[in-house]
């Protein structure tokens, strides 16, 4: 790495790819286990002789090389490292200080430090225990796509066949007359559409998740994942609950209308002309959201989806098998399918388009529908995010919106002024009216680095007396939740 890159990188500072150490006193326990979260997620850079900030205070320059001999032998000792792994450290000259930089590329196994397994949650280094979190893990890593899973005992008596004439009949439609799938017999749909065939590893024959999912009865289905669902909510008044709710746990062909349904009753359809032509703006983007959720999530995760309506904005949630952790843009994006099977379905009968064009369709209609953009946040769970605004219309004759302006002069200020990070104190309060993980709340307001979560709003939180610790004795405990002080 040269001087230029690490400038950057301190620049930037620790996140979910970079580790600082300062191993003034020698490789420590807790570098060892900044490798092991790194090999288990996707990868990253570790530099031993930095501070957590950011400053550089070097290594003791006689004993880099020793510790470099000391880094390798320990990531290739089984009674440390399972399986073990080889790095190379490389030695870095900055500013006159000795820095060890390794980089240690993500890894197509699951690995653990001392028997215990470490993953990446932003900037921290978190213990894996649960047997859920554990199963994440291994199917992160699988080579293979979970939809693909072969249930020999599951028979057409178990799947919706009723469903099976209008699917046939959509696929003929979205192709202008003519589809592979008219007329050919049950059998011959189902191995066409990849939903039945054959393991080679095992010799399994059968229907696969795919089938179960997209025609599963409901009983079939929720046997083979039984956490799956879709929770649809409206936040608009009642924030702290709801003011709609249905959660769907049926099939995706029916859950795909059934989300499409809640959608158009809960937001407005503003008029817009497209070539000359009216098009349904809050169809398309409910349309994008909807199949992507469906679509792309990992079924056998706990995680539950979601669908919310808020004031101010609506997205979708799910479990998902991620590839990299961050922001996708138009720019940026490389298409990665999750369920290939289920997404081809999708495709030919017509409720999806080609890989990608889901983000490049939201970024351009959400900026007709709100004149804002969407996010899109790749992760263990994967969110889309879709700006909200009624009062917002799109000018046809300046090509800008023509939401009304209010002069700040017009209402003067007459209430103290609310910071975003007040709003944030009142949110964590709000959602922790029932005890609730670290990580969770964190997921929760959108917040990636653990140890500025901490410092500037969980700490400032507890010492306030707002909010109390469940096990106060154990602030590390695996088990712990906090949970907001009740007034006397």
């Amino acid at each position: 790495m040269d001087v230029k890159t690490f400038q950057t990188i301190l620049g930037i500072g620790e996140n979910a790819a970079v580790e600082f150490k300062r191993c003034g006193n020698g490789i420590g326990t807790d570098t060892y286990e900044s490798v092991c979260s790194f090999l288990n997620r996707f990868g990253g850079d570790l530099f031993m002789g930095v501070l957590d900030n950011g400053t550089v205070l070097g290594v003791p320059p006689k004993a880099a090389q020793d510790m470099v001999k000391n880094f390798i032998s320990a990531i290739s000792n089984p009674l440390n490292f399972t399986p073990t792994i080889y790095l190379v450290p490389e030695i870095l000259i900055y500013e006159g200080k000795t820095v060890i930089h390794v980089h240690i590329p993500a890894s197509a196994e699951v690995h653990s430090y001392k028997k215990v397994i470490y993953d990446r949650l932003g900037d921290a280094d978190i213990r894996v225990t649960a047997a859920t979190q554990i199963a994440g893990l291994y199917i992160r890593k699988q080579n293979i796509f979970t939809e693909k899973k072969i249930y020999p005992y599951v028979t057409k008596a178990d799947l919706r066949m009723d469903l099976l004439p209008g699917v046939k009949q959509m696929a003929v439609n979205h192709a202008g007359g003519k589809h592979p799938w008219e007329g050919i017999s049950d059998d011959e749909f189902f191995k066409s559409a990849g939903l039945y065939g054959i393991d080679i590893a095992t010799g399994e024959r059968g229907f696969n998740l795919a089938a179960v999912m997209l025609f599963g009865k409901d009983d079939v289905i929720l046997n083979a994942c039984p956490a799956y669902e879709t929770d649809a909510l409206v936040r608009k008044i009642n924030v702290d609950r709801y003011d709609d709710r249905e959660v769907i746990r049926t099939n995706l062909i029916e859950s795909f209308d059934q989300l499409m349904e809640f959608g158009r009753k809960h937001l407005s359809d503003k008029f817009f002309l497209e070539e000359e032509n009216r098009v349904s703006l809050r169809n398309i983007l409910v349309r994008e959201m909807v199949s992507n959720t469906l679509m792309h999530r990992e079924f056998t995760s706990s995680y539950a989806a979601k669908f919310v309506i808020q004031q101010d904005k609506m997205y979708v949630e799910n479990a998902n098998r991620a590839a990299k952790e961050g922001i996708i843009t138009p720019d940026n994006l490389e298409p990665n399918p999750k369920n290939p099977i289920i997404a081809s379905f999708f495709r030919n009968i017509g409720r999806a388009d080609r890989l990608g064009s889901g983000v490049r369709n939201l970024y351009k209609y959400s900026k007709y529908y709100s004149g804002q953009e969407p996010e899109f946040k790749e992760g263990d769970v994967f969110r889309i995010v879709v700006p909200l605004d009624d009062e917002y219309s799109f000018d046809y004759a300046a090509g800008r919106n023509t939401t009304p302006q209010v002069t700040p002069q017009v209402t003067p200020q007459v209430t103290p002024q609310v910071t975003d990070y007040d709003k944030i104190l009142e949110r964590i309060l709000k959602y922790c009216s029932i005890p609730r993980k670290k990580s969770e709340i964190m997921v929760y307001c959108d917040f990636k680095e653990t140890k500025n979560f901490t410092k500037k709003y969980l700490r400032p939180l507890l010492d306030a007396g707002k909010i109390t610790m469940t096990i106060p004795d154990k602030p590390k405990s695996q088990n712990q939740r906090y949970v907001v002080i009740e007034n006397k």
